[in-house]
């Protein structure tokens, strides 16, 4: 296998998924260049068919495509054969002697075994089990949304340059309904909870079956087992007739027993079937008839239909819908485990690690089965907590030391108490997080580091305690052998022993520290000697049984953070809102993307001082050319300055033991020691001076704009900041000259702070309680967290008469109901104190959470959801009215469940990833061909690992629709991103900010191919969504309702976007380049309404913002003065008609003033950063062909002397492109405007420029698509070079200089 067969085939999947819409693949009639084949499969009573296959897939690999097929399922235990020779399922196809493109391959039925016959059953029962978004919300998943939204207007259809017209008329009779009243601007009520989610229940779909069970006779005595039977199952069809089935390996037949006879043998004229569904057909024509509907139904996506790797929780959901679909699968056995044996875990996952990846397919085979290893692995440690927690496992420890259990395989272990030393219980946790996330660290290292194995780990929370799972490390708990050495090699116990497995692992560590910015260092051992070590002392290596190599206990590795670090003799030095502080645990350490941020930070000091100090030397030029040291030492001084490890080559380590209690340095490493000091203080600055204020400033620009908790915790871990900066953050933004332009971003702080301070308030709240009152005990919690003043007594004696019935009978202990001694009061007043100690917000939090509603703007139904997707908590969907202090808000039967919140390690997608950056890195040098083939390229490799259901997976199809877009194929970028928006709601959630991000792109999209009225639902349900997750007051709002603006019509079009003038100007600025772009959409609509003298205020608003940032020269600024003309001579005409009695007022208006549809789309793709980067060689590349177009034209016009050429001149030189001549003839006819559209977009198809904001910025002729007059055409110039720059200087510094450039290109062009 070579790894170009396979690279190549990114195209072609993407491209089977994206233009399939039923999910069937199409096949040609030769091999294609990316070496798949077309090949014919029959046999097996299935009807014919064609399958795509790859050369390079196992014959495994080609039967699991097949079972997938509707014409197959629920076939299983098949096999595939070529010329009547059974195919090994191992063997790659193109390996096969005589296989080609367009062989036909037959389906050979295998004979089954017992539990090859219970698979069977269990793909029996799948089948007929109808799949909703239910299903996901009782198993608390978050389900796929879209496509119920879908199913309420008319099939979506794929538009064209030459049906667009036709599909435009069919689309009005699915036009969608107005806005609803919770969603205009200004709105008082928020959206109904229950718009968030589908409640639309599948009862239309058949049933068919009464009953399907284990029969009585089950199981089979030991004479019929001898005799082939696996097993009896009892049959109960629609016509109410009872059966009795019997499964052997041929298959299923019918046998004569009844309820009260037991007769083994076979009914008179009954087949034996391969597949049960055959057997049943024959015996019940229901069945038959239900089953062909079944068949027929419209196949939902495969991303909506694949289980996800690990289960994203809903904090909402429906309670009964039990008896709406029927599932067999208990009463058939399949619900028990057929493996006896517990997996060993840690072995799955080192077996996967050692796959080869010598090639591109066994690095994604190994890549694919680390995936399914470690989602196992958290599947199994969720369900290990819930029977811990719910006392079904018995502690392994006895009763003496912290109880521990094993279940299925996982090690669970939870303390009792912590280390007091470190902070008590608050250390322990800190520690269990700190383990996962540089088991993380560990496990991302590769080449050679990959012998340095860790162990699977996870971290549960469910019902307030917080248990570590992890496998069974070999050695440890495994037999020694006694070939193998096996034991501690490696540690602050491991003593001075040398052998060479000793040595290998010091070699391994001595890399990994390399990697990881880790220092060599020495510390004083247990007997005296000094004992070298690479990693935190707490860390140690062993040989295991299996002979590989463990590093356990990492939770130290990282370096400490000394602005919560307060040592001796410095308790004075702790003052109000100043570092270093204490915290309330011993264990802060910094963040890798600290460490990793930092160390870029010195190299650029370091680089810096070099060329002062040169310069200081005779000058930079002077030293670089010279042989003498003059160089050298301004290395040197360089060094030290910046605090490197090596005097000639910059080199940032960093100590993890520096800081720790108990460690002891010998003495000569006292100087290291105390660089180690100085270093990991200018580091934990750097975080304060640096990244705090970058992060402010990215929120002001909109580079990272957090909408809930999580993903305001997920900006700042990647700018390297912990959430106990949390009062730092609010703080600074207090101390801010922005304040105002930061306020989201306050009050998500606060949010997170009260969550967090609740959350560990809870976490013992809920530990005292017994089962039977678990709902009414996380009920009360959040009626005391979320209704000020609430008490039990408050409530009446309600709850405490439901905890009774529950409990009656139960046994409890006589104080089984003190959880309703907790009142309001009292648990803000915890709050305010747990945030007081962790966070030093002494003020801020008021008496209660009202108080953050009134001055932060805060939502209590916010608040609730990030509570509930903290803790685990799922209600039921209805709604609750959080400010009725007479009764409780939230009852104990709104809670449907507490799930276990599992914090695991994600596992890596090298090859994807590193080609998902390169495509990156190409979209910034404007390479923009290359960037598509490497986006498909990435989502292929994508698909191939985790069946596209992945965060990265997410963001790579969603880059791979907007490339689409841009480049001319918005079909393309429609088909990927219905996909992207499916992927977002399973894997991140249905109302994560992403998820909530590609609704609005996926309405762009879908607006470009005709479907107006999709494209509305899609803006309302983002607009639904980011109102109940923050509120309205939020930037991305005015991007929501931009686009609602552009998208609706008349005065709802017009109020939507002074609301998002009015938030713009709000967050971003009065003079912010999209604040511009707001005021020319909004003086576009009102010039359409017939309010000139608004269009022309605010069109002086835009110029003045050009003029101010670019000047009056600039070409920016001369197209806002265009418009800015033609809308006063526009007034001025129509004050004209009025004094003369308004002979003209029914004329139309100008086409110039009159935005088109394509005018619409460019201006929504740069609202939502679909164009904003520049794309600069390929608009150089651009530039010089249309100068020599421009050239040739115009010694063409030379020898043309007729009064037409000179016509066309005159036009030309009014002009501000040379192309627009080529499209003069159909912009002065007004009635051809399709002609006129079919010419853009042919050449957008054709591949002439990079982007559409190339050609609308170096060819202003088809911006304007109206193509009437040269006014019209620099009015859309105008919007599209605005914000195109603007984003650009926010994205990349390249790109910046590169736009600037061009724009002064374009100004000599223009002149």
């Amino acid at each position: 296998m070579k790894d170009t067969a396979k690279k190549g085939n990114g195209e072609k999947r993407t491209m089977d998924v994206s233009c399939s819409a039923n999910g069937k693949e199409t096949s040609g009639s030769k091999k294609d260049d990316d070496g798949s084949f077309p090949v014919k499969i029959q046999g097996a009573g299935v009807e014919p068919f064609e399958l795509l296959v790859h050369g390079f897939w196992l014959v495994q690999d080609a039967i699991m495509t097949v079972l997938g097929r509707e014409e197959v399922a629920p076939r299983t235990s098949i096999a595939l054969a070529l010329s009547g020779v059974t195919l090994d399922p191992m063997m790659e196809l193109q390996d096969i002697k005589g296989f080609k493109a367009g062989v036909t391959l037959r389906l050979v039925e295998e004979p089954y075994s017992p539990r090859l016959a219970q698979a069977h059953l269990a793909r029996v029962q799948e089948m007929l089990k109808a799949v909703g978004p239910q299903d996901a919300l009782l198993e608390g998943r978050s389900p796929a949304v879209l496509n119920t939204l879908t199913q309420t207007s008319a099939p979506p259809i794929l538009q064209t340059s030459k049906n667009k017209r036709a599909n435009s008329k069919t689309e009005q009779s699915g036009e969608a309904p107005p806005p609803p009243a919770y969603i205009l601007p200004g709105a008082s009520e928020l959206p109904p909870l229950t718009t968030l989610l589908p409640t639309i229940t599948h009862s239309e779909a058949p049933s068919y079956l009464l009953d399907l069970s284990l029969s009585c006779w089950n199981p089979p005595p030991g004479f019929r087992k001898l005799q082939g039977d696996f097993m009896y199952i009892s049959l109960h069809t629609l016509e109410g007739k009872h059966y009795d089935i019997t499964s052997c390996p041929r298959g299923f037949y019918l046998n004569r027993s009844t309820l009260e006879m037991f007769d083994p043998r076979p009914a008179q004229s009954t087949p034996v079937c391969h597949c049960l569904t055959d057997l049943l057909s024959h015996i019940s024509p229901q069945f038959k008839h239900n089953l062909s509907t079944l068949r027929h139904r419209p196949s939902l996506p495969a991303e909506e239909t694949l289980s996800t790797p690990y289960r994203t929780v809903s904090w909402l959901g429906i309670s009964s819908l039990h008896s709406h679909k029927p599932s067999f699968s208990s009463r058939l056995g399949l619900d028990q485990d057929l493996n006896v044996q517990a997996p060993d875990w840690n072995k799955e996952l080192q077996t996967a690690r050692d796959l080869p990846q010598r090639s591109l397919e066994e690095r994604l085979q190994r890549d694919r089965a680390l995936l399914q290893v470690n989602s196992a692995f958290v599947w199994a440690a969720a369900q290990a907590a819930e029977k811990v927690m719910d006392g079904f496992v018995d502690s392994i420890s006895g009763s003496n030391g912290d109880p521990v259990f094993l279940c299925g395989g996982v090690f669970m272990s939870k303390a009792a108490h912590g280390d007091q030393l470190l902070g008590g219980e608050r250390s322990y946790r800190a520690a269990q997080r700190l383990e996962l996330q540089c088991v993380q660290v560990y496990s991302d290292l590769d080449g050679d580091l990959q012998n340095l194995h860790t162990i699977p780990t996870a971290l549960a929370d469910y019902r307030g305690v917080r248990l570590s799972a992890q496998g069974l490390a070999p050695g440890i708990q495994g037999s020694e052998q006694a070939e193998v050495p096996s034991g501690l090699l490696y540690g602050y116990s491991a003593g001075p022993s040398e052998n060479p497995s000793r040595r290998k692992l010091l070699q391994l560590l001595a890399l990994s520290a390399k990697a990881l910015s880790l220092q060599r260092h020495a510390v004083v051992g247990p007997t005296g000697h000094q004992l070298p070590l690479f990693t935190s002392i707490d860390a140690q290596g062993i040989l295991g049984a299996d002979g590989r190599y463990y590093l356990l206990d990492v939770y130290r590795t990282m370096p400490a953070d000394t602005n919560f670090l307060v040592e001796d003799g410095e308790e004075g030095a702790e003052t109000e809102g100043s570092f270093p502080r204490r915290y309330p645990h011993a264990l802060c350490r910094l963040r890798p993307e600290l460490v990793k941020a930092f160390i870029q930070h010195k190299h650029a000091e370091f680089s810096q001082r070099v060329k002062a100090h040169m310069e200081e030397n005779g000058g930079l030029e002077e030293c670089m050319n010279s042989a003498d040291s003059r160089n050298i030492d301004a290395v040197r001084k360089a060094c030290k300055d910046v605090g490197s490890l090596s005097d000639i080559i910059f080199e940032m380590r960093f100590n993890p033991n520096v800081f720790s209690p108990g460690v002891e340095f010998p003495s000569s490493e006292s100087d290291a020691v105390e660089l180690q000091k100085k270093l990991l203080k200018e580091a934990a600055s750097f975080i304060i001076n640096d990244r705090m204020p970058e992060f402010m400033n990215d929120c002001i620009h909109g580079a990272d704009i957090p909408m809930d908790c999580a993903s305001l915790r997920q900006a700042l871990h990647q700018k390297g900041i912990n959430l106990r900066y949390l009062g730092h953050l609010i703080s600074s933004i207090n101390q801010s000259d922005r304040k105002h332009q930061l306020r989201h971003i306050t009050r998500l702080a606060f949010a997170e702070i009260v969550v967090r301070c609740a959350q560990r308030f809870f976490s013992g709240y809920i530990q005292g309680v017994e089962t039977s009152n678990l709902s009414a005990a996380a009920s009360h919690f959040l009626c005391c967290l979320l209704v000020p003043n609430f008490s039990s007594a408050s409530n009446g004696e309600e709850s405490k008469k439901r905890s009774r019935r529950r409990g009656r009978g139960g046994g409890g202990a006589p104080d089984s109901t003190a959880w309703t001694a907790l009142s309001g009061n009292e648990l803000w007043s915890l709050i305010c104190q747990d945030a007081e100690e962790t966070y030093r917000l002494k003020e801020g939090l008021g008496s209660n959470v009202d108080h953050l509603v009134e001055q932060y703007g805060l939502q209590k139904i916010s608040l609730l959801r990030e509570m509930c997707l903290k803790t685990g908590i799922q209600l039921r969907l209805r709604e609750y009215i959080l400010d009725n202090r007479s009764k409780a808000a939230i009852n104990p039967d709104d809670v449907l469940n507490i799930l276990p919140i599992i914090k695991h390690i994600s596992m890596t997608t090298s090859d994807a990833t590193r080609m998902f950056s390169a495509a990156q890195n190409s979209l910034q040098k404007g390479l923009l061909e290359q960037a598509y083939e490497q986006l498909k390229e990435a989502a292929y490799i994508f698909g191939r690992v985790c069946d596209d259901l992945h965060p990265e997976a997410c963001r790579c199809l969603s880059l791979l629709a907007r490339v689409a877009y841009v480049q001319g194929h918005p079909a393309e970028a429609r088909s990927v991103q219905l996909r992207v928006v499916i992927i977002s709601e399973r894997v991140l959630g249905f109302d994560h900010p992403n998820t909530i991000q590609q609704y609005v792109l996926l309405a762009v999209y879908l607006l470009a191919g005709g479907e107006t009225a999709l494209a509305q639902r899609c803006l309302y349900r983002a607009k639904v969504l980011l109102l109940t997750v923050h509120g309205a007051d939020h930037p991305y709002t005015a991007v929501i309702d931009a686009s609602l603006g552009l998208v609706l019509q008349g005065e709802q079009s017009l109020q939507y976007l002074q609301s998002a003038l009015k938030l713009n100007s709000s967050f971003r600025g009065d003079s912010d380049l999209t604040t511009a772009l707001m005021h020319h959409l909004l003086a576009q609509r009102l010039c359409v309404a017939g309010d000139f003298r608004g269009g022309m205020n605010h069109e002086k608003e835009a110029h003045s913002i050009f003029q101010s940032k670019y000047g009056e020269d600039h070409p920016q600024t001369k197209c806002s003065s265009d418009f800015l003309r033609n809308i006063t001579q526009q007034a001025v005409r129509v004050e004209r008609s009025i004094r003369q009695g308004g002979t003209e007022l029914c004329e139309a208006l100008p086409e110039g003033l009159v935005p088109s549809q394509d005018t619409t789309l460019e201006q929504l793709a740069l609202l939502n950063g679909i164009l904003k980067t520049s794309y600069s060689t390929r608009m150089m590349e651009f530039k010089e062909k249309l100068k020599e177009r421009k050239a040739a034209e115009e010694a063409e016009k030379a020898k043309l002397g007729n009064s037409e050429s000179t016509s066309q001149v005159t036009e030309e030189d009014t002009d501000t492109n040379a192309e627009s001549q080529s499209l003069k003839t159909n912009a002065c006819e007004k009635s051809d405007h399709s002609n006129m559209n079919g010419q853009i977009e042919s050449h957008l198809h054709n591949g002439n420029c990079a982007t559409k904001n190339e050609s609308e910025e170096e060819e202003q002729p088809p911006n304007s698509t109206n193509g009437v007059s040269t006014e019209s055409q620099s009015k859309s110039s105008n919007v599209l070079m605005s914000v195109n720059e603007a984003e650009s200087e926010s994205a990349v510094v390249n790109g910046k200089e590169c736009v600037v450039k061009d724009e002064s290109e374009k100004q000599v062009e223009t002149e």
